[in-house]
């Protein structure tokens, strides 16, 4: 289990450690990597075209071995972009060798930031290139956390090698003074990063405590990216478990696989982009609640990690816990615009009494949930679960009425404002004059058909982390002890910082209020429980 919740294939922790203590060449795990390295390329291309000529430039990219020049394999993608057609560099004419050799990025459009896979605040705004050998070639930039790279999300979309660096090629992380975006092609890398993705497309099959298969492969952050495993370990899970036409129906078994976080967030980008790329469909989705949360957004104490629990939510406390209830129901009609089925699966603390977690029960099931169980697999393993188990087969039994929230062909904007409304209960939303920039240049550069990854904050439906419940202009919503009210029938507007591009993975996403892409570390962190025992070298205080 502590290889499993630190390093597992990657050991992306020491040697992201390492490369930045030395700063030389490392093997690192590739999600980190990637990011990185098409970080330096940019870097390094936009430090070599402010400081040769073209002449210079072109000499140095198609060199002249042997007496002859010839163009890498990967530098026709980029001729034919410009429209060249033309195999032997030296019939180049000197506009066309200016057109080819100069990307002329647009440095305040670039959109691609190096990565870290630790919290770590300060990283979030940076200056590079105050080195006097970078002479004076600075830009400010920053860094993002490394599960929320555009290469993450490509690794748990892909269907394949061929459609990996497709993906890792049509990555944009710029867009040149013409208006043209600048992509991962242009740059020359996107062969190298097929090469260093070769392992990391291959799914890790590992198991659970009780010997049950179970693949772990991918992990964009639901709050950031779009919060799903991989297409391919879905794939081989749905093989494996017998979906092969022509099997028995007796052998046919059953795959769960995982949306981060609430139906506001992993199951809408699961539905609206996941299915899209994969072409597979749900028969149901489950729903994961507890007292402890529910109570939360029923108007309890706030909980700070590291600080004892508030006795509302170890002791028995109904009034709270009903209150809280209209945040599960609005779960379950999320799940319900995309036409599926619905189980709630109560998560059981030792503390929940008999009384609490039949109403939680009684509350789902009058909210439109097509079943409701209590499950105690946390205690008692997969005996634990039976009953949901039981009520996921029953409930799949019938037709699955899937279906999108939004057509990829509307208008930027409009998608966004759709789930904003019918999945957060926003009454629209607002652009800041980046995003609308941001929006124009996408929909004008041929992007605007994507489908759209919204980074928020978990902890609410709206863009405001403090918002809890089901916050909107026409219900009350206790936190905290105070009573938060904004005004009759206003509602709350989501405001849209920024849009960024994943077009390698395939999606538009807006960041939303102060949505930060790099966490910060708490005034406690985990780290100061979890040791390493000298005598036997076991992990201590990890869980």
């Amino acid at each position: 289990m502590d290889e499993f919740n630190l390093h597992l294939t990657g050991d992306i922790h020491a040697v992201t450690a390492a490369n930045n203590l030395l700063g030389i060449k490392t093997i690192l795990c590739p999600r980190l990597r990637l990011t990185t390295f098409l970080a330096a390329a940019l870097d390094a291309r936009i430090f070599h075209e402010a400081t040769q000529s073209d002449k210079a430039l072109f000499s140095r990219l198609v060199p002249s071995k042997k007496g002859k020049r010839e163009f890498a394999p990967l530098m026709f993608k980029r001729l034919q972009k410009l429209g060249i057609n033309k195999t032997n560099p030296d019939d180049l004419t000197p506009e066309e060798i200016t057109r080819f050799a100069r990307l002329n990025v647009d440095l305040d459009t670039i959109t691609w930031n190096r990565v870290l896979d630790t919290n770590d605040r300060f990283l979030r705004k940076i200056a590079i290139g105050r080195n006097s050998t970078e002479k004076g070639h600075e830009r400010e930039t920053g860094f993002d956390i490394a599960v929320a790279s555009e290469c993450m999300a490509v690794l748990a979309l892909t269907t394949g090698l061929e459609d990996m660096k497709a993906r890792l090629g049509a990555m944009v992380v710029a867009t040149s003074k013409q208006g043209e975006p600048i992509t991962a092609d242009d740059i020359g890398v996107s062969g190298a990063l097929a090469v260093l993705m070769k392992d990391a497309i291959k799914p890790n099959l590992m198991q659970t405590l009780q010997g049950t298969p179970v693949f772990v492969h991918a992990g964009p952050f639901a709050n950031i990216a779009h919060g799903n495993s991989s297409i391919l370990a879905d794939k081989v899970a749905l093989k494996l478990a017998g979906t092969e036409e022509g099997d028995s129906p007796d052998r046919v078994g059953y795959v769960l696989t995982e949306g981060g976080f609430g139906a506001d967030m992993g199951m809408e980008k699961f539905c609206n982009i996941k299915c899209r790329v994969s072409g597979l469909t749900p028969d149901a989705t489950v729903i994961v609640a507890t007292t402890r949360a529910l109570k939360m957004h029923g108007g309890g104490p706030e909980v700070t990690p590291g600080k004892p629990l508030h006795e509302t939510y170890t002791s028995e406390d109904l009034v709270t816990l009903k209150e809280g209830c209209k945040n599960l129901v609005k779960h379950v009609q999320n799940s319900q615009k995309f036409g599926l089925k619905v189980i709630v699966a109560i998560n059981q603390f030792s503390s929940d009494t008999a009384a609490e977690l039949e109403l939680i029960r009684q509350e789902a099931l009058a909210g439109g949930a097509d079943a409701a169980v209590v499950t105690n697999h946390w205690a008692e393993g997969g005996v634990g679960a039976r009953a949901l188990a039981e009520a996921v087969i029953e409930v799949c039994e019938g037709p699955s009425n899937f279906q999108y929230l939004y057509d990829l062909d509307l208008p930027i904007e409009e998608k966004i404002t759709i789930i904003s409304k019918e999945i957060y209960g926003a009454d629209g939303i607002e652009l800041s004059e980046l995003a609308r920039k941001q929006v124009e240049t996408y929909t004008r550069q041929g992007y605007g058909n994507l489908p759209i990854c919204m980074a928020k904050t978990q902890y609410s439906f709206s863009h405001d982390a403090k918002l809890k419940g089901v916050p909107t202009g026409k219900f009350i919503v206790i936190f905290f002890f105070r009573t938060y009210n904004s005004s009759p029938g206003q509602g709350f507007t989501i405001p849209i910082r920024a849009v960024r591009l994943s077009a390698g993975a395939g999606f538009l996403y807006p960041i939303l209020g102060d949505m930060q892409t790099m966490p910060g570390l708490g005034t406690r962190p985990g780290f100061w429980e979890v040791g390493l025992d000298p005598e036997t070298g076991v992990v201590v205080g990890l869980f």
